[in-house]
């Protein structure tokens, strides 16, 4: 497996231990993970602390040149907000864990020239499914639903 899905993954399982859903990202720029977070609307009481989102605060302030070399890793297909924020950065390429459990605008995203790379990921696939079955209500909270 990748090292950084894998660092994306563990991300992921560390939320879900805090109570919160298990979705994990890293940001990685020339080969180095710069930045990593996982979803914690739960913990924090936040609207927008996606993965993505907690991933890109943790980070910090990059320039744009930065984020023009960055791929982000995310263990599942970003949401509506969090594909904006990948385009406004201009980050370039996006690997996604897995989208059978939930799909973003993927082909949005192709179409504004974000490479995509999914890795249909059998452990971020099942972590998704697992806690969508325990915890259904929480997971439509966070998509919107």
């Amino acid at each position: 497996m990748d090292e950084f899905l894998a660092a994306a993954i563990e991300e992921a399982r560390k939320g879900l231990a805090e109570g919160g859903i298990p979705i994990g990202s890293v940001l990685v720029i020339d080969g180095r993970i710069v930045g990593r977070g996982h979803n914690r609307r739960v913990q924090k009481g936040s609207a927008v602390l996606h993965a993505e989102m907690d991933c890109l605060e943790n980070a910090g302030r990059l320039q744009a040149a930065e984020y023009r070399r960055a791929t982000l890793y995310s263990t599942l297909s970003p949401c509506d907000m969090c594909s904006g924020a990948v385009l406004l950065y201009g980050i370039p390429r996006v690997v996604i864990g897995e989208n059978r459990t939930f799909q973003g605008p993927e082909d949005y995203l192709r179409s504004r020239g974000v490479e995509l790379e999914l890795v249909d990921d059998s452990a971020c696939r099942e972590l998704m499914e697992n806690f969508i079955s325990t915890s259904p209500s929480l997971w439509k909270e966070d998509i919107g639903e």
